[in-house]
């Protein structure tokens, strides 16, 4: 299901290319943010959000880089290292973005109200920052880059969150693959999952050497059972931890 590109206002001013994929559907339905990685709405990213749209999804992916350098960079680029830098200060910007994204999906007569937001590597703290802060209804990680830094988000968190990381990621050092687990034993609604000999960027098609099917469909089962779970009350066993 093809998507299309649009522009969004910011609310403290300007406006932000985003890109949107909206169901076939006549329900109203949950949706799903996606924060991409420092390459930004690439075509990965695209694929994702078309991919959540054909499930029955309203998926919006803005593009969180419109302040310094906007657009999809490749790979090799050099400018997604400046424009992602400081790390902890860019992703504080970008959460305006994230809670316009949100007021905006909100006014769609096809919205029932709950949104999620899945990140990718950069994105992901928005995982732990969306339902915290940001009044998202649950929060989704993939490779999720720097945290540690965010462990605290999670404190008196509610929401369903899912973090998911391969065991090779560089991202999922060893004091991550040490507290995040430990937490999920503390807290019903966290799940953790540390997947063997899955690499950085496991997500991503484009990413030849990192990109894994396995894990792939298994985040993104693990991402539409939660959505599921946002379509009402009556659906709350999706959010159950898979065994």
């Amino acid at each position: 299901m093809a998507g299309k590109d649009i522009k969004l206002h910011s609310s403290l001013g300007g406006e932000f290319d985003c890109y949107v994929a909206l169901p076939d559907t006549k329900e109203k339905v949950p949706a799903i943010v996606l924060a991409s990685a420092v390459h930004g709405v690439n075509a990965d990213l695209r694929d994702l959000t078309d991919c959540f749209a054909s499930h029955g999804y309203i998926a919006y992916a803005p593009d969180l880089f419109w302040r310094t350098i906007p657009g999809a960079l490749s790979a090799g680029d050099d400018r997604t290292k400046e424009r992602s830098q400081p790390r902890l200060e860019k992703i504080a910007t970008g959460e305006q973005d994230m809670l316009d994204v949100a007021a905006e999906i909100r006014k769609l007569p096809g919205c029932n109200g709950k949104i999620a937001t899945i990140g990718f590597c950069y994105g992901g703290p928005y995982a732990s920052i969306g339902p915290r802060r940001l009044g998202y209804d649950a929060g989704i990680s993939c490779h999720g880059s720097q945290m540690w830094s965010y462990v605290h988000e999670l404190d008196g968190v509610t929401q369903p969150v899912c973090l998911i990381w391969g065991d090779k990621d560089h991202a999922a050092t060893p004091e991550v693959q040490d507290i995040y687990p430990k937490l999920a034993q503390k807290m019903a609604n966290l799940e953790v999952h540390l997947l063997p000999n899955i690499l950085h960027g496991y997500m991503m098609a484009g990413a030849e050497k990192a990109f894994d099917k396995g894990a792939y469909d298994f985040s993104m089962q693990r991402t539409l059972a939660i959505l599921e779970g946002l379509r009402g009350e009556g659906k709350r066993e999706a959010l159950r931890k898979a065994s």
